[in-house]
């Protein structure tokens, strides 16, 4: 017979929330008595689910769910204090620092809030914000001895649609842009005719040359989004969404004529596609 264990003691049902969750944290961390999973992890293996949460706070958004946002906040909010947690115990830094940082961040940035400063609208607040912004990536590039860019600070680790639209308004800000939308029309054909006259190149097709040209193209359109004031994720991803739903309504229909998506001809494919549509249409017709 094993004997059980000693339990953790609680924390303390007084103290205040984010006291209570940071010592859950610290307990499940402890080399002795705490979670083996939690104690194995460190920035790098965190960091995916860090993401992950992030993604599935927005699509709780998405789905005007409020219990479900506050849920899934709460798991983000864990992967903070992980990482804080973690810092800590490396004697980097802790969550309070994490939250004294982004206090003290917050304060500078908005100085017509809490400096007397005035602004005009939120229209000159974001621009005052992005200059702020720019300033502290100045010094900070000053105080590491390089020199700055105005792309200094766009995570590589960003999805690369969203980041292809955060070095295209650096780039804008500094008057690199094109000065009307049918520019950017003109540069997609352009870059469309040169993918497919790699694709359909008589030498040997080059599949790097290949990828590239899809690149180029990708970035194109995703400044065409930009220049239409469409965010080309949230686009993409309502896309996706649309996608699966009339994917998945023709699937149902043709397994009620006993059939299977694998094994129709792309023409009832087709037709089945078509209705799928047209019972969108028929349902948002008021």
């Amino acid at each position: 017979m094993t004997d059980a264990l000693p339990k953790t003691a609680l924390p303390d049902p007084d103290a205040p929330a984010i006291d209570r969750l940071i010592d859950v944290m610290a307990k499940l961390r402890d080399p002795e008595g705490g979670c083996p999973w939690d104690l194995e992890q460190t920035f790098e293996t965190i960091a995916p689910y860090t993401i992950e949460e992030a993604y599935e706070v927005a699509e709780a958004i998405t789905l005007a769910d409020t219990a479900a946002i506050r849920d899934e906040l709460g798991d983000l909010l864990l992967q903070v204090v992980y990482h804080a947690r973690i810092a800590e115990e490396d004697g980097a830094f802790d969550f309070e620092a994490v939250a004294a940082g982004i206090t003290e961040k917050m304060i500078r940035r908005h100085p017509h809030v809490f400096a007397g400063m005035s602004v005009a609208d939120a229209e000159a607040q974001t621009a005052a914000w992005e200059e702020q912004k720019a300033a502290e990536r100045a010094a900070k590039a000053e105080a590491e001895g390089r020199t700055f860019s105005a792309l200094d600070g766009v995570s590589t680790a960003l999805p690369a649609l969203m980041r292809a639209v955060k070095l295209q308004r650096r780039a804008v800000r500094e008057g690199f842009d094109w000065p009307e939308t049918a520019g950017v029309f003109a540069k997609i054909e352009e870059e469309l005719g040169e993918l497919r006259a790699e694709v359909t190149a008589d030498a040997p097709r080059d599949a790097d040359r290949v990828e590239d040209e899809m690149g180029d193209l990708l970035f194109t359109v995703v400044n065409l989004a930009r220049h239409l004031d469409i965010d080309p994720e949230t686009a993409l991803r309502r896309c996706n969404a649309k996608f699966e739903r009339r994917y998945r309504f023709m699937e149902r229909s043709l397994a009620s004529d006993g059939k299977a998506v694998a094994g129709v001809t792309l023409d009832e494919m087709e037709r089945h596609w078509q209705r799928a549509k047209l019972s969108e249409k028929v349902k948002n017709t008021p």
